[in-house]
Order: structure tokens, then sequence, then C-alpha cells
């Protein structure tokens, strides 16, 4: 059942919020860019520059005790449920001041006090975590609700019919967010996936919804509607938010590459003309939610706030050797 007040769309406030952390995502996986270029990070990372609107639009809705499952891709969603950038950013470098004491690295971003149950290396491994938590939040009848975010890639693996199939039968209060950013890894879409995504979730009678997942509003209106149908004990609802990543499937992967290309030039430009961040910021402006001025200073606090965390990542000292026999591995060590 569609909200009224959610036709009208997010207040000013709201919107004035989810413009923020749009931009704070972009900013940090900029930063995060610029250090694995500079060779300062002891891991790769997969930035989700392009996709914001998405992890933003979708997070809006959730408070700390709704939970939401992540990839490979996960720095968007981390920030987006409210993580604290300079954990992420010390997690990333590999020192102990990291959210997982540096043992995670750039692909297990999580934080269980913000519901973020962690971002995953597996593609589609997140499926049947949030299908877990989605089943326990029903046996506790807590009202809350899971999100399980994947990508175009994760739906067509297993997990994807397994979990779609079983939080049917058992109405489980999950959300299926499917990023359909155009490519699985270096493949395009078109050439490993036979169909639409969507019409294989509506296979199962579920409420399923095609979204401009560029458009932040657009997904905080659908987002909003299955969080709705979630809460209110009717079960699981799919969205297919079509965007486009920015970047590579990891950064400097022209070392693996070999320096071919697996995309044209014209149609990544194509897609920065559509960027999430700045057609927002244009419909802030020329509906007078926020002056020129106010633009400014949002961007100087998010300059701010990522130097911050790079400062923090870099003065913080290195992860323990020896914790995973602590954590990991008792009694194990050689």
């Amino acid at each position: 059942m569609t909200n009224d007040k959610r036709n009208i769309g997010p207040t000013d406030d709201q919107k004035k919020q989810m413009y923020e952390r749009m931009l704070l995502i972009r900013r940090m996986e900029e930063r995060l860019s610029a250090d694995s270029a500079a060779g300062n990070l002891p891991g790769a990372v997969h930035l989700y520059i392009g996709q914001e609107a998405v992890a933003v639009g979708t997070c809006a809705h959730l408070s700390d005790t709704d939970q939401v499952t992540s990839t490979h891709r996960g720095h968007g969603h981390f920030l987006a449920k409210g993580g604290d950038p300079k954990a992420m950013m010390a997690e990333i470098w590999g020192k102990r001041t990291g959210i997982c004491q540096g043992m995670g690295g750039s692909m297990h971003v999580t934080d269980m006090s913000k519901g973020m149950l962690g971002a995953n290396g597996i593609v589609a491994a997140g499926m049947g975590i949030a299908t877990g938590a989605g089943f326990s939040n029903k046996l506790d009848d807590n009202g809350h609700v899971t999100v399980c975010f994947f990508g175009d890639g994760a739906a067509n693996a297993g997990p994807f019919m397994e979990t779609l199939n079983i939080s049917t039968l058992w109405k489980l209060p999950v959300v299926f967010m499917c990023e359909n950013n155009t490519f699985a890894e270096l493949s395009p879409a078109h050439t490993v996936t036979a169909g639409r995504i969507i019409d294989r979730a509506r296979g199962f009678g579920i409420p399923c919804t095609e979204v401009d997942g560029n458009d932040v509003t657009a997904v905080w209106q659908a987002v909003g509607d299955a969080v709705d149908h979630a809460r209110a004990g009717q079960g699981p609802s799919f969205i297919e938010a079509h965007t486009y990543r920015i970047r590579g499937h990891i950064e400097s992967e022209e070392i693996f590459t070999a320096g071919q290309k697996y995309r044209p030039d014209e149609e990544i430009e194509e897609w920065k003309q559509r960027c999430p961040i700045e057609r927002f910021k244009q419909h802030l402006v020329s509906e007078g939610v926020c002056s020129e001025g106010e633009i400014d200073e949002i961007g100087k606090r998010i300059a701010a706030t990522v130097e911050e965390a790079a400062q923090f990542a870099q003065d913080s000292e290195p992860a323990d050797p020896d914790l995973p026999f602590e954590v990991m591995f008792v009694g194990q060590r050689p």
C-alpha cells in the first residue's frame, strides 16, 4: 500500500541529508581511488562511484536496528547506513582502528551497531545472510526490515532463486535491491544474463518495481513502499535499480586487462552526464531547497570529513598480526 505522504516526496531536510550522504560517498571513494593509485592501500578496492543514489535512497528509510547485506562494492552501503568514515578508511588501510581492526579490508566493511551485516567478497553470498536475518526478525516479531543489496551478476547465481523462494513462502521482511549497473565484473550484462532480471522475481508473485537508480527520489519512493510492505508483515519485495558504475570493476584493473578496454569511453561519458549527485544538486537549487552557498558549505564540510578520515587512517597503527590467533585460529598458534 502506497503512503500518500510519500507521493509528495521527501521533505526538504531529508533531501539535504540525502545529498550530503551521496556526496560523502563520492568524495570518500575518490580519495580511495587516489590512495590506490599512489600504492598506499594494502589491497584492492571496488568503488561505488555512480551508484550513490541507490544506497542513499534506500537507507534513508532504515534505522540502526534495520539491517543491510552488501557486496564486494560495499563502501557506499556502509556509509549510507551511517557507518563511521574514519573507521571505514582505517579498515581499508589495514589499521587496527578500523571497523574490523584491519582484518576485513575493503570487501568486508561491517558495523553491527548500524545494522550493516557486512560487505562480502563472494557474489550472491549476502542473499542467504539477508534471508536469515529476515527470518530472525520475523521470529522475534520486532518490526525490523533487512535490505539485500546485490548486483545483476548475482541474479545469475543459485542463491537468488533459493532466497526469493523461501522469503516468499515464509513472508519474510526482506527487500531485495538489485543494482543493475550493466556489468558483471568485465562482462556486459547482456552477454551473461538471459531475459529480464525483474521478470524472474515476478514469478514469485511478490511486489516488483523497476526504478531509475540514478534518481535518488525515485529510489526513495520505491523503497519506502517496499519497507512499509515488509513491516506490515506482507513479506518481501523486489526492486531493480538501473544504474552504472563509472569506475572499473576494480581499481588498477588495467594491470590484468593488459590495457584492453571492455567498454567504450563514449559510454562512460554518457553515464557521467547522468550523475545522480549532480542531477540532485540541480534539483535542490532549482526548487529552492538549497542555495548555491549552502551547496558549497556542504561540499566543504564533506571535504573536511574525508581529510579527517584519511589522516586518521594514516596515523593509526597497523593491524595486529597476532589477532587472527585470538579470533580465528584460537589455540592453533604455530
